[in-house]
């Protein structure tokens, strides 16, 4: 076999990984848009991966983390909680979240641990399409009163895309080996 013959199979054999290559890609980029969903760019995003904010910034306390955290107003007053009590608090936080994307309010695992301290719903929504204060229900389940000073790290923010499905009503559901067991019934062991 001459140079030139083996120079063409390579090529052929170069062209159809491009194009097998080409396939691939566009296959995922058409699956993942699916799964996003319409783009609908808010008017002060011009990226996907942009957060917009505006006031006190949430920032993660080190590269890589998934939480944003999120601190109480600095210009509140300090508010004490009781053992039991929750009050919805202010963060002076405001956001623009990406299309398709959802920011979930999730406590602090250190004033958890060690303060019982938690958001009442948490997590609690943030959609994309809000506009105003990142409130955070905070509670306090410990049994002494916790103080929340102003700039205070309350809880964080985790920001994930989400499906958002085509609801079909249906007269039954495909049955499963889990079937209607809930709450429990799995055990502990």
């Amino acid at each position: 076999m001459t140079d030139a013959f083996h120079l063409l199979i390579f090529v052929y054999i170069s062209l159809i990984c491009v194009l097998i290559g080409s396939y691939m890609f566009f296959e995922i980029f058409l699956r993942y848009s699916a799964i996003r969903g319409p783009k609908s760019t808010p008017t002060c995003a011009s990226k996907d991966d942009e957060l917009h904010v505006v006031g006190v910034v949430p920032a993660a306390a080190n590269p890589g983390d998934a939480g944003l955290d999120l601190r109480y107003d600095p210009d509140a007053e300090a508010v004490t909680l009781a053992p039991g009590e929750h009050q919805l608090l202010p963060t002076g936080t405001r956001i623009a979240l990406p299309a398709g994307t959802v920011g979930l309010v999730c406590p602090r695992s250190g004033l958890a641990a060690k303060h019982g301290i938690g958001v009442v719903n948490g997590p609690g929504v943030v959609d994309s399409g809000y506009r105003g204060d990142v409130g955070v229900n905070l509670i306090n389940h410990g049994d002494q009163p916790f103080t929340v000073e102003p700039g205070m790290r309350i809880a964080q923010l985790v920001i994930t895309p989400f499906i958002s499905p085509t609801i079909v009503e249906a007269d039954s559901l495909d049955d499963t080996e889990r079937g209607t067991a809930g709450f429990g019934s799995t055990g502990t062991a």
